[in-house]
């Protein structure tokens, strides 16, 4: 296989597994420094769906590409006799 076609397989793969399971992360953000004392928040946030609806879309664009290639490096583009 090429390239081309495992990356966009892979990047499809991640863009369902995003999509339908939603994964989150932590964010924490320094809210006030005062002398050596720091009062930070910690925020969980969640990967919104629509990025892993376009990873999908993106990967099948991808390896579509990557099958495009190989079919005309296979039949060829020069049609001369």
């Amino acid at each position: 296989m090429k390239p081309l076609i495992i990356g966009g397989i892979a990047l499809a793969a991640l863009g369902v597994f995003v999509a339908l399971i939603g994964p989150s992360y932590r964010s924490q953000q320094s809210m006030m420094r005062v002398g050596g004392i720091e009062v930070s928040a910690q925020s969980q946030r969640v990967i919104p769906p629509w990025v892993g609806w376009a990873a999908v879309v993106g990967g099948v664009v991808l390896a579509g590409a990557g099958m495009r290639n190989q079919r005309v490096a296979v039949h060829g583009t020069d049609r001369r006799m």
